[in-house]
């Protein structure tokens, strides 16, 4: 996730309301910043690693001057955070400039395709695009046409805005599952990522839709939808006019795109988090070469910390299931128990999302020295374990704002998926077009999230509100059922301040039902390869607790009509999908749960986001 915005205005200076925007945008990326300006015949570029505050001193931005601007904060994807791989990028003469967030899919391919033809001059995905558009203006193209033929060749998320020389009151745009809103003022327009940046600009906004693209100028604005093999039909204005709206927000609410906070927004963020989880990793060579050495492996471990340790869990199941390699799960801050064992033929899944957790980091170079193979799982381009991974995948979720891991994980889950299956077929248990058929079925996956959080909120909105006198609970799950079930005591510990235990539902009985008693609250993760749950719950409801059973509503579990016992159904779509369906439910009612007792789920107390110190 990135922030782009683009400025063009009649006789103004638009560098100042483009660099004001960037300040607005930074919680979206904040590892590099840039600024191009279209000064007609050429397109002046300035940019760099870092944040805001100090690119803009290190290379002069605020130097830069002219009408018609575009500009970028990055959060790295392809390539680590260096000056050359922060946007705006150009083509090879500098006559095109671009930002972009999102995932090009098949860069690889078309990066092998351009570089035979053309200067590459950074690691990333989206200089890719100039240069197409460049062959576009090269075969006599005009603009927008060499646009169209460019975004027909692209797989993948985008929201860019582009420069082209010679069109010096233009800002060409365009959207494909990324988030792009067009500002339209009086004889100032703008495109950007998200509302915060244009409020300073204009309140009168529009969004676009996916395959939609065009231009704005300071007083006009044209909207295309882009056809088969780069064809495309204008949008009638008056469609474009109906979707007109002005945005009553304060900028710190609408930062948080009206939410009352990060975490909230983050849950609802979560199925655009798993399309570019999904995009940037189902054509990465690093996934490969990821599951050729969890292929190879005499022993898999994985490690991690606290919600990426669930996720790891959750990998080890799927990779027991798939890949036939056993693994070893361990929380990273108890590396030592398999210090002596590790060696050369071994394999170090370490998970953490900022990359920079201490623990995950100790174990991995404690392995490392003995002759172990480490494949990193991140969200940070760049990051100390990408650095000390010998193949890192990144999940590409995002910055996360909020504390409390809610998109970060079920990416994570997402890219760990991905993982299992590649190393299925690199091991021979599945065939290999199998396997490459069930990853294609994971882009069902932000979907299933996205309608498992509509059929969730209201029931855990209400358990929030009417359940006051709650002190303990559990979360039990079996089989796949029971990592979800830990990490959602964890999101109920960690916000609402609430004693949750997850345990494996079928060790209940070997002490902790002791604890049961009239209205103890009882939640089951039920997961389709654990019918046997059902057990479970009508050994709690006999014991006077108040059962709530979330299920999948494919799945057929014979539950007895009790009022002691709820039931909640989520989408089903087997065994893949059910980290998706069930995961969002406890993270809705931790966050409920956290606003009706009057704390901030974005800061809990005694908590940080990324672990550092020991």
């Amino acid at each position: 996730m990135c922030g782009i915005i683009g400025v063009t205005a009649r006789d103004r200076d638009v560098v100042p309301l483009v660099l004001e925007g960037l300040v607005r945008l930074e919680y979206r990326g904040y590892d590099s910043v840039g600024v191009a300006v279209n000064a007609g015949g050429s397109i002046i570029v300035r940019k760099g690693a870092g944040k805001i505050a100090d690119v803009r001193v290190r290379v002069g931005l605020d130097r830069l001057s002219g009408s018609t601007a575009i500009g970028h904060t990055r959060w790295a994807t392809h390539g680590p955070p260096t000056d050359g791989n922060a946007h705006p990028h150009i083509d090879c003469d500098g006559m095109v400039a671009v930002v972009h967030n999102g995932v090009i899919r098949n860069y690889a391919s078309l990066r092998e395709e351009l570089s035979g033809r053309h200067r590459l001059r950074s690691e990333t995905d989206t200089e890719l695009i100039a240069h197409l558009i460049e062959e576009g203006l090269r075969r006599g193209l005009d603009p927008l046409e060499a646009l169209a033929r460019a975004l027909a060749r692209l797989e993948g998320s985008y929201a860019l805005a582009i420069l082209v020389a010679g069109e010096p009151d233009r800002i060409y745009f365009a959207r494909m599952r990324s988030p792009l809103i067009l500002g339209l003022g009086e004889g100032v327009n703008a495109v950007a990522s998200d509302i915060p940046a244009l409020l300073h600009i204009t309140r009168r906004v529009v969004t676009l839709d996916d395959g939609e693209f065009g231009w704005i100028s300071p007083d006009d604005v044209a909207v295309y939808k882009l056809g088969p093999g780069g064809s495309y039909t204008r949008v009638p204005q008056a469609e474009v006019a109906s979707r007109l709206k002005t945005v009553e927000w304060s900028v710190e609410k609408a930062s948080k795109g009206g939410y009352p906070h990060f975490m909230i927004k983050e849950i609802y963020e979560q199925p655009q988090a798993l399309t570019d989880t999904y995009n940037g990793l189902l054509d990465d060579p690093n996934l490969g070469r990821a599951a050729g050495l969890v292929a190879s492996a005499e022993r898999l471990y994985v490690v991690g910390a606290g919600t990426s340790y669930h996720a790891g869990l959750v990998f080890s199941y799927y990779a027991a299931r798939v890949s036939g390699v056993p693994p070893i799960p361990l929380i990273a801050s108890e590396f030592k128990v398999y210090e002596n064992s590790v060696g050369a033929g071994d394999v170090v899944v370490a998970v953490s999302q900022s990359g920079e957790t201490y623990d995950t980091l100790e174990a991995v170079r404690s392995y490392k020295e003995r002759g172990a193979r480490v494949v990193g799982v991140t969200n940070v381009v760049g990051s100390a374990l990408d650095r000390e991974s010998h193949v890192t995948i990144y999940i590409r979720a995002g910055p996360e704002i909020g504390v409390a891991a809610t998109k970060t994980f079920t990416s994570q889950i997402m890219a760990l998926q991905l993982l299992a299956l590649a190393a299925a077929a690199a091991t021979g248990r599945m065939d290999p077009g199998e396997a490459r058929a069930e990853a294609r079925g994971l882009s069902r996956a932000s979907s299933v999230i996205a309608d498992a959080i509509r059929d969730s909120e209201p029931v855990a909105k209400l358990l929030a509100t009417r359940e006051r006198g709650w002190r303990s609970l559990y979360i039990l799950g079996r089989g796949l059922g029971y990592p979800i079930a830990r990490e959602g005591a964890l999101k109920v510990k960690e916000i609402a301040y609430l004693h949750a235990e997850a345990y494996p539902a079928g060790e209940s009985k070997h002490g902790p039902i002791a604890l049961v008693e009239d209205g103890f609250p009882v939640f089951l993760v039920a997961t389709s390869d654990s019918p046997e749950i059902a057990g479970n719950a009508l050994e709690m409801a006999a014991r006077g607790a108040r059962v709530m059973v979330v299920k999948p509503r494919d799945m057929s579990l014979e539950l007895p009509q009790a009022p002691n016992i709820a039931v909640l159904e989520v989408p089903g779509g087997g065994i893949l999908m059910e980290p998706y369906a069930l995961t969002p439910f406890f993270q809705l009612l931790a966050y409920y749960k956290a606003v009706q007792s009057g704390y901030d789920p974005d800061k809990p107390r005694n908590l940080a986001k990324t672990v550092t110190v020991e």
